[in-house]
């Protein structure tokens, strides 16, 4: 992977919004407040024009759940600099973001290690 051999100034960065966001968490503000702050975050960097590729992952779920407004991120979308490239996963994604999505995929499972009792592995699944 040529990222590897890239000075770090270089390599991609990822930001993690927190432990994991789930609508039925022991604090829910905290997770709200961090969903908030990480998507605040997102669309600085989008806006800024200083990657080429922005990934919003599982962004559908807290958009769903009414912790980030919907039209926030399509309007980040729809107004980000023409060479970065959004791409938001989850399920279910809201009518706002499919309206300016450039793509829009569905899958579905047709096997899934879980269902053999493999569990979430640290770097692949979170």
């Amino acid at each position: 992977m040529s990222g590897i051999r890239q000075p770090p100034e270089e390599r991609p960065r990822a930001q993690k919004a927190g432990p994991g966001l789930l609508p039925d968490s022991e604090d829910r503000d905290r997770s709200v407040a961090l969903a908030r702050v990480s998507w605040e975050a997102a669309r600085d960097e989008i806006g800024s024009g200083n990657y080429d590729l922005v990934v919003l992952d599982e962004i559908t779920y807290p958009m769903n759940w009414g912790w980030i407004p919907a039209e926030e991120v399509a309007e980040a979308s729809r107004t980000r600099p023409g060479h970065v490239n959004v791409v938001a996963t989850g399920r279910d994604a809201p009518a706002e973001l499919l309206v300016v999505a450039d793509t829009v995929t569905e899958m579905h499972k047709v096997r899934h290690a879980y269902d053999r009792g493999v569990r979430a592995r640290r770097g692949i699944d979170f």
